[in-house]
């Protein structure tokens, strides 16, 4: 099967599937950037309550498609187009996004797979997932910008041992270190985390988007900036109803 970015739409939630079984789900370039324009008609879907976010045949991602790298990393021009044009373009899409979403981690999460796990809200793994970013091996060091996302979301000691020693982590490792939220048996993972993304999608959505894009803020330290918007919520149909429900003693209908 060729490598791809797979879409669907369940209702109100978006599945995206990377797909690349026969490489453990690795990245390849047209994937990259397939995940970007996934992303960026998903942030233009209103009617999306959150999205789950998983790989392929019992793996998330092994990591960026190794055999495409002889035809571009070895000139400068084209391996800096493929870092911050694609590889970012892609990433900058998922963190933009303001629908929640959900990643289900199972078996090899390495490298990219570790990169785009960071860009998802919730990240629920199996017991058997395994971490890292073992790119030393290959001999050149992780982006700048992609090495930035990785230390805010498993830890800047964490991501030392990624990419210093190469070391690799368990899932239990990655909940101790706080990049997991859950880990559940590899059995349940796909039941689990469809139960996770029905329990957002049941809240208010307006709500969900707004709370991204304030916690987007502070890690941006552009919060500030959000503070004459913030409160503009105040007269809307979500707003109204989940007090009124709460006061009425029922199940708000968001």
């Amino acid at each position: 099967m060729p490598a791809r970015i797979r879409f669907a739409q369940i209702a109100a939630v978006a599945h995206v599937t990377l797909s690349y079984p026969k490489r453990f789900n690795a990245m390849s370039r047209a994937m990259w950037r397939d995940l970007r324009a996934v992303f960026e008609r998903i942030q233009g879907m209103t009617e999306l309550r959150c999205v789950l976010v998983s790989g392929e045949g019992g793996h998330f991602c092994a990591g960026g498609d190794i055999s495409e790298y002889p035809g571009f990393r070895f000139q400068e021009p084209s391996l800096r187009t493929f870092h911050e044009d694609e590889v970012w373009g892609a990433l900058n899409a998922m963190l933009g996004c303001d629908v929640p979403l959900v990643a289900q981690i199972e078996g090899n999460c390495m490298g990219a797979g570790v990169e785009i796990a960071s860009c998802c809200d919730i990240r629920l793994a199996t017991e058997s997932a395994r971490f890292g970013a073992p790119i030393a091996r290959l001999g050149f060091p992780m982006a700048p910008r992609e090495a930035a996302l990785v230390a805010r979301e498993v830890g800047l000691g964490t991501a030392r041992q990624m990419l210093l020693e190469a070391a690799v982590f368990s899932a239990p490792d990655m909940l101790q270190r706080g990049f997991l939220s859950r880990i559940v048996p590899d059995a349940d993972v796909g039941t689990l985390a469809r139960a996770s993304v029905q329990r957002i999608s049941q809240l208010a959505p307006q709500a969900a988007r707004l709370n991204k894009q304030t916690l987007r803020a502070l890690m941006h330290d552009q919060l500030p900036m959000l503070l004459t918007t913030a409160y503009d919520y105040a007269d809307g149909i979500e707003h109204r109803e989940g007090i009124a429900a709460f006061l009425e003693k029922r199940a708000p209908t968001f």
